[in-house]
């Protein structure tokens, strides 16, 4: 199964505080201060759980969290995290295998598209932005490489990364995409972006239009 990441949930977390030290925890939790109270929240991609807890922090009660993961071992992980009184449902698939017939208040996308040859981000972004309420709040990170001359240890890494995770995990592509066309396809606007670990790594908060 490809893009699934069970090889590597002993050692994920690890690996990537050694690699990025708290960039991605903190580009991560740099999103979620987005998140209202009683909001319903479709996450995708969201590893071994520990973004169940930091959203705890700020809303510890009140939630209705959908978390979808393709990796039994990282949902497995999911389920021992402290998510306090917020309501969790658990769904161990790919996003592609999800028949959802509700809409949500927020659509969070932790380093997910990187994962995805462009003709699934297609499908899966189409997917994800009917799941999202008109108005609602679609709040994404990942890697991005600069266009300028100092940008070439971000591409030894990113090509270093779909190496190994290609080979341990299936991944595949080896090619990174933008994802800033689709948010501009679709009407959104983009409210607030911030880039972490040198600019290697980006977090966006989008909100969806109401009148498309």
């Amino acid at each position: 199964m490809p893009n699934n990441y069970d090889a590597a949930a002993w050692f994920y977390d690890g690996l990537s505080q050694i690699v990025f030290g708290k960039a991605l925890i903190k580009a991560q939790v740099f999103l979620i201060k987005n998140i209202k109270p009683e909001a319903s929240v479709l996450i995708v991609g969201g590893g071994t759980g520990w973004i169940l807890e930091e959203i705890a922090q700020i809303e510890p009660a009140g939630l209705k969290i959908t978390y979808i993961e393709i990796s039994g071992r990282m949902i497995n992980l999911s389920k021992n995290r402290n998510h306090q009184q917020n309501d969790v449902c658990f769904i161990h698939a790919g996003i592609e295998d999800c028949e959802i017939t509700q809409q949500f208040d927020v659509v969070l996308t932790p380093f997910l598209f990187d994962n995805f040859l462009e003709k699934r981000i297609q499908a899966v972004y189409q997917q994800l932005h009917a799941y999202l309420k008109p108005g609602g709040t679609w709040l994404i990170c990942d890697f991005q490489v600069q266009q300028n001359y100092k940008s070439l240890w971000q591409k030894i890494l990113l090509q270093t990364m779909y190496l190994f995770f290609g080979w341990l995990c299936k991944v595949e592509t080896n090619k990174l995409i933008k994802m800033d066309k689709y948010f501009l396809q679709n009407h959104y606007t983009l409210l607030e972006d911030k880039t972490f670990y040198k600019g290697f790594v980006i977090s966006q908060v989008y909100q969806k239009q109401t009148n498309f």
